[in-house]
């Protein structure tokens, strides 16, 4: 089967063009003849079963016959597009993909991945006159003003949680029948930790003291991840002159360029810069990550809003088999047991949050059985076995 997957790849940095090439990988190792579109710039990878398009700038309608020669060139089976608003600019010509596509090649099957419920802003005059004629074209009723056709014309969609599916069904009663969850699978190399040898040399590496217990933070750097939260809560646990250390394992998007230096300021200002680390950026297909979740001995992901299955960092998180520390929102599903798989507390209470990260200090034997839980949790929702074997069900449109 030949797939034609529409996404951004590395160097952009994003969890979602990160998952889009090791999915990419993962499909092409299964067999499957995949062409993407990608923007200008992107890595290329070296496999035989992998080409690659990568012509676009801006997503932008200058460049929709771009998109249409890449599109027309590999007359691929299915379509695949991976969709999140910001990475196409929040422009609304790919929102208009399927009806595109299907405009030359009537028969495609054309299969969206929606990584979460936000679309495209059409504002331009130019945007807001082509939007309108091309519902004009499909019909109103087939148009949704920030998703444009992708709801009613793509074939099947996935979804990577109910949070993303209930908005989206909203906008489109159409879509709880079409749409399959499936979560996002860790998307870092993940080294052994049998031996604990990959452990030992980190910590090593971090200068830290055999009796430090090591807490880790995972993922992006921007507003929303709770990292307000976290030193906060840090600085009371550290007060209590505690053998703690804070690595954050991950770097910034560069959509908020003073963020991060708002953070850093912010532990000089709490008094425990010289207990934080910092790691920065690292490459897609980088180790680094993994080696520090090694080291660490809990995991904190202090989400604003709470966690959810489509938290890449917590599918990352518990893929290394690290007790994890989390929030509780309103879309936090039951799949995360307090004291189980998860300690919960809530978001934005730094007391709460050091509360927890003094009980798992105190009570080893709760950090081990959440250690456990969280493996079965990865096994049973994150496993790239499971989320390859769904999207190829969603690319054959089999029912679940």
């Amino acid at each position: 089967m030949k797939v034609l997957m529409i996404t951004v790849f590395p160097p952009m940095k994003t969890a979602e063009a990160d998952h889009a090439l090791h999915l990419c990988k993962q499909l092409a190792d299964y067999g499957f003849e995949m062409h993407v579109i990608s923007q200008k710039g992107c890595i290329i990878p070296s496999h035989p079963r992998i080409t690659v398009y990568p012509v676009m700038r801006q997503w932008s309608w200058s460049e929709l016959p771009r998109f249409v020669w890449a599109a027309h060139r590999c007359s691929a089976d299915v379509v695949f597009l991976v969709y999140i608003g910001w990475i196409y600019n929040y422009h609304p010509m790919i929102t208009f993909a399927p009806t595109i596509v299907k405009a030359f090649r009537r028969d495609t099957h054309f299969v969206t991945l929606f990584e979460d419920a936000h679309g495209a802003c059409p504002t331009s005059l130019v945007s807001r006159v082509i939007r309108k004629g091309l519902a004009r074209w499909v019909g109103p009723s087939g148009v949704d003003y920030h998703f444009g056709t992708l709801l009613h014309d793509s074939n099947r969609l996935i979804v990577r949680s109910s949070s993303i599916r209930s908005p989206l069904a909203e906008r489109f009663s159409g879509v709880n029948g079409k749409s399959v969850e499936i979560p996002c699978p860790p998307i870092l190399p993940i080294l052994p930790g049998d031996d604990g040898t990959v452990r030992e040399r980190k910590r090593k590496d971090l200068g830290l003291k055999d009796d430090e217990f090591l807490i880790a933070y995972f993922g992006y750097i921007y507003p929303g991840k709770g990292l307000e939260t976290l030193l906060k809560a840090f600085q009371i646990v550290n007060a209590q002159r505690r053998p703690v250390r804070l690595i954050l394992i991950g770097g910034d998007l560069g959509l908020s360029p003073t963020y991060i230096q708002k953070i850093q300021g912010m532990s000089k200002e709490l008094g425990v810069e010289d207990r934080v680390t910092w790691t920065g950026g690292y490459a897609w297909d980088s180790e680094e990550a993994s080696r520090c979740l090694r080291a660490a001995d809990i995991c904190i992901l202090p989400f604003d809003q709470g966690v959810c299955m489509h938290n890449s960092s917590f599918a990352g998180a518990s893929a290394h088999g690290l007790p994890i520390i989390t929030t509780h929102g309103t879309a936090t599903e039951p799949m995360f047991i307090h004291k189980t798989n998860v300690f919960l507390c809530s978001p934005k209470d730094p007391e709460a949050l050091a509360q927890a990260m003094e009980t798992l200090l105190a009570m080893p034997e709760l950090c081990e059985r959440l250690a456990m839980g969280a493996c079965r949790l990865a096994r049973e929702w994150f496993s790239w076995e499971k989320a390859v074997e769904r999207t190829i069900g969603a690319l054959k449109c089999e029912t679940t």
